[in-house]
């Protein structure tokens, strides 16, 4: 067992080491000039506000909409259940900026569904919309395999006991199912969450415009150079750090 711990541990800290190196390094080479630029930036803010908001709305309607389609999964045999489980997890595969073509592609103002949705007022390309959009598509796979997992590692026979009791199938997913596959969604969701913040290839497609902080990033970069595209960089981290810092103390403390 001691030469087992040696020999994981000696594991461990390489790649430990060959991940937070990067991060050290961007704290180092932050410089008090670029980082004030960044923090009194109006653009950066109204960037910084629409990423977290998008990315917060995008997490609630894969709330609303996935966790049913993840209890489905985890209950049920049906006829295409693989092409349905095809589909969810295919955005975890495919390239990020082939995720704004396909957006695009589908529901932009020269496709036929997106003709139409622009009749009724709805354009889904350089908008607000258009990002929540893409955060949705690459965020379900995260939330609805998580939450599946939750569902699936209940005892069915939990279930059977409420429903023997009276409990119809809709208030014994709502007072059984749900309360314990809890931890699992809030997991998925935590995941799904960052997972939008961090995006930028599929946006650069379809939602250049609005920019999100990560798209911000890309175009300082190119813009200024390193020093003010990393001092954006180090503000989205510590923000994002912090909120998952406080996400995962919740989820300890919920488990």
């Amino acid at each position: 067992m001691r030469r087992l711990t040696l020999l994981f541990g000696a594991a461990s800290l390489a790649i430990l080491a060959f991940m937070a190196i990067p991060f050290a390094s961007l704290a180092l080479s932050v410089k008090p000039g670029p980082l004030s630029f960044a923090l009194a930036s109006r653009e950066a803010l109204e960037a910084l506000a629409l990423t977290l908001t998008a990315a917060t709305l995008a997490t609630l309607i894969l709330l609303i909409l996935g966790v049913p389609l993840a209890y489905l999964l985890a209950r049920f045999k049906f006829r295409g259940k693989e092409v349905v489980e095809a589909i969810v997890d295919l955005p975890l595969i495919i390239p990020h900026a082939v995720v704004g073509v396909v957006l695009l592609a589908a529901y932009g103002p020269k496709a036929p569904l997106g003709e139409l949705l622009k009749s009724l007022g709805v354009v889904v390309e350089s908008s607000t919309l258009a990002v929540v959009a893409v955060f949705v598509f690459i965020g379900a796979p995260l939330l609805i395999d998580a939450a599946r997992d939750g569902f699936v590692s209940i005892d069915p026979q939990l279930e059977g006991v409420a429903r023997s009791m009276g409990a119809g199938p809709l208030r014994t997913f709502i007072s059984v199912s749900l309360p314990l596959a809890a931890r699992s969604i809030a997991t998925g969701a935590t995941l799904a969450w960052a997972r939008a913040v961090s995006e930028v290839g599929a946006l650069l497609i379809i939602a250049y415009y609005p920019k999100t902080i990560g798209v911000l990033v890309v175009e300082w970069f190119s813009t200024y150079g390193l020093p003010y595209a990393a001092a954006l960089t180090a503000i989205l981290l510590s923000l994002s750090a912090a909120v998952m810092l406080v996400l995962k103390r919740a989820l300890r403390w919920r488990g």
